[in-house]
C-alpha cells in the first residue's frame, strides 16, 4: 500500500512540475515579443546582443526562438534592419523599431499596464 502511495505521489509531483513549467514557459513566450520591442525602443541592436539581454533576463534559453520572431516582426513592418560594418568581421544586421513598431509598442505597453493592474486588483482583493 505504501509503495502504491509513493507511485501516485511521484506521478502527481511530476505532472504538477510539468504543468507549472508549461505555464511558466507560455508566460515567457507571451512576453518575449514585448520585451524585444522594449529593447529595440531604447536603441537598435544586433541579434546576438538581443539574445544576451534576453538570456540575462531569463526570458530566452534557445537562440533559435529569436530569429523566427524577428522575421515575423519585420514582415509585419514592426521592425526594420540595416547592415552596419563591424571591426570584428563581416557587417552586422542591426534591428530597430519602425514607426509602426513604435505605435504597436505603445499599445502593448497600455495592455501590459492594464493586465498588471488587473492582476494586482485580484491579488489584493
Amino acid at each position: 500500500m505504501c509503495n502504491t502511495f509513493a507511485v501516485i505521489k511521484k506521478h502527481f509531483n511530476d505532472k504538477w512540475i510539468m504543468d507549472v513549467n508549461n505555464v511558466k514557459s507560455q508566460m515567457r513566450k507571451g512576453m518575449l515579443e514585448y520585451c524585444i520591442m522594449l529593447l529595440l525602443h531604447k536603441e537598435p541592436a544586433y541579434a546576438s546582443d538581443i539574445i544576451q539581454k534576453l538570456k540575462e533576463a531569463r526570458l530566452i534559453v534557445v537562440e533559435g526562438t529569436l530569429y523566427p520572431l524577428l522575421t515575423r516582426l519585420k514582415n509585419d513592418d514592426l521592425l526594420s534592419y540595416e547592415w552596419i560594418e563591424s571591426t570584428q568581421g563581416p557587417p552586422r544586421k542591426y534591428y530597430k523599431l519602425t514607426e509602426k513598431g513604435e505605435v504597436f509598442l505603445g499599445e502593448l505597453e497600455t495592455s501590459w499596464q492594464e493586465l498588471n493592474d488587473t492582476v494586482d486588483h485580484i491579488a489584493n482583493s
